[in-house]
C-alpha cells in the first residue's frame, strides 16, 4: 500500500536553488564578474598599491587658515587638505591611518609669530614622512625670504606622533572589490536568469506544477545569495592570507562581513529584478544594468576615497547605496566595529531596499 507524501513547496523552493546554483557555477560571466574581476583588482592593488601619492592632512579648526604656512600647503598638489571634520573625528582617522598628519597653525603674540603643531601617525609613516618632508622645505623657504643673512623663525614647529595600526592598500581595495563582486552578482545574475526563464516559457511551464511564485523566486534568489557569500569568504581568505588584509576580531569580523554581504546582496538583487522586468531581450539587460552598476562602480568609492572626488560630485558618491556597503565593509574589518556601529549605512542601505523592491513589484513581469 502507497501513500502519497503532500506536495512541500520548502522541497520545491530547495530543489529549484540548487538546480540554479548548479547553473551559476557552471556560467563562466557569473565566475568572472563576480570572482576573477574582483581577484584580479586585489592581485594587483595587493603587490603594487595604487595610483598616485596624495597625502591626506586634517586641519585643526583652531588652524589660522591666513598664516603664510597654510597658503602655501594650499598649493602643494599631492596635500589634500580636509577642512571638513571635527576634531574628535580626525583625531580618530589619524589613529586608524585614514589621515596622514592632522595641522595647527598657531599665531603668536611674541617671537617667532607662528607656531606649526603636526601630528603624524605611526599608521602611515610612509605619507607622514613625505608631509614632513613638504612642510620642512615649506618652512625653510618662508624662514629665509628676502634675508640674505638667517632671520629670526617666522614659525616653530612642533611634532608628535600617535601609535595607530598600519592601513594597508589592501585594506582600502578589498573591501571595494567584495562590494564589486555582490552588486554584479546581485544585478545580472539576477535579471539575466529571470528574463532567460520567461523567455525559454521556464516559468510558464512551473505555474502548471503546484509549485508557488514565491518558491521560484526565493529557490533562484538562495541560489544567488549562497554563491555571493561563498564568493565573500574567498576574496577574505585571498586577502587576508596572501596580501595581510586586516580582521579586527577575526572569525568574528569575518562573520560581520558576512552579514552585510547577505544585506548588501539582497539589495542588490532588487535592481536586477527592475532589470529583468524592464528588459525585453537578453541583449539589452547589459546597456541597462550598467546605467546601475557604472555609477556605482566607478563613483562608490571602490578603487579611490570619494574624498578626492571633486566637492559637486561627491553629493552623487553618498548617495549610492554600495557606497554605504563599502564604507561599512572597511568600519568592521579595520576599525573592528559592529553591525550596531554601522547602523547609519546599513539604514540607508534599507531605504534603498525599500525603494528598488518597490519599484520591483511595479515593474517585474511572470510572462
Amino acid at each position: 500500500m502507497t501513500t502519497n507524501k503532500p506536495y512541500s513547496n520548502t522541497r520545491a523552493t530547495l530543489a529549484i536553488a540548487k538546480a540554479s546554483f548548479r547553473s551559476i557555477v557552471r556560467s563562466p560571466s557569473a565566475v568572472v564578474f563576480s570572482l576573477l574581476f574582483p581577484l584580479i583588482f586585489i592581485l594587483v592593488f595587493g603587490f603594487i598599491g595604487g595610483g598616485g601619492i596624495t597625502v591626506d592632512v586634517g586641519v585643526a579648526k583652531t588652524n589660522d587658515t591666513l598664516s603664510p604656512v597654510y597658503q602655501a600647503l594650499k598649493n602643494v598638489k599631492v596635500i589634500h587638505l580636509i577642512t571638513n571634520m571635527s576634531d574628535a573625528e580626525m583625531a580618530k582617522s589619524l589613529e586608524k591611518g585614514s589621515i596622514d598628519a592632522i595641522i595647527d597653525v598657531q599665531k603668536n603674540q611674541s617671537k617667532p609669530p607662528y607656531t606649526v603643531n603636526v601630528h603624524y601617525t605611526k599608521a602611515s609613516t610612509e605619507k607622514g614622512n613625505i608631509f614632513k618632508t613638504i612642510l620642512n622645505n615649506i618652512l625653510s623657504g618662508i624662514n629665509t625670504f628676502g634675508h640674505p643673512a638667517p632671520p629670526p623663525a617666522v614659525a616653530e614647529l612642533k611634532e608628535t606622533t600617535v601609535q595607530g595600526r598600519e592601513y594597508k592598500t589592501i585594506d582600502f581595495i578589498l573591501p571595494g572589490q567584495l562590494g564589486f563582486s555582490l552588486l554584479s552578482t546581485g544585478v545580472f545574475g539576477t535579471a539575466f536568469v529571470f528574463l532567460s526563464l520567461r523567455i525559454t516559457l521556464v516559468i510558464k511551464r512551473f505555474f502548471a506544477t503546484p509549485v508557488k511564485r514565491y518558491s521560484i523566486v526565493l529557490g533562484e534568489a538562495l541560489a544567488r545569495i549562497v554563491f555571493a557569500l561563498i564568493g565573500a569568504i574567498f576574496i577574505i581568505c585571498i586577502g587576508h592570507f596572501f596580501f595581510g588584509f586586516t580582521l579586527v576580531h577575526g572569525l568574528v569580523t569575518v562573520l560581520n562581513m558576512l552579514v552585510l554581504s547577505f544585506i548588501g546582496v539582497v539589495v542588490f538583487m532588487g535592481f536586477g529584478f527592475v532589470v529583468s522586468g524592464i528588459a525585453k531581450n537578453e541583449s539589452t539587460v547589459p546597456p541597462i544594468a550598467n546605467i546601475i552598476t557604472l555609477p556605482q562602480f566607478l563613483l562608490s568609492g571602490t578603487f579611490f576615497s570619494i574624498n578626492a572626488f571633486p566637492g559637486w560630485l561627491q553629493p552623487i558618491s553618498r548617495a549610492l547605496p554600495l557606497t554605504y556597503l563599502n564604507d561599512a565593509l572597511r568600519k568592521v574589518a579595520f576599525e573592528g566595529a559592529g553591525l550596531f556601529d554601522v547602523g547609519h549605512q546599513l539604514l540607508i542601505l534599507g531605504i534603498w531596499g525599500i525603494i528598488v523592491y518597490a519599484a520591483a513589484v511595479k515593474l517585474f513581469k511572470w510572462e
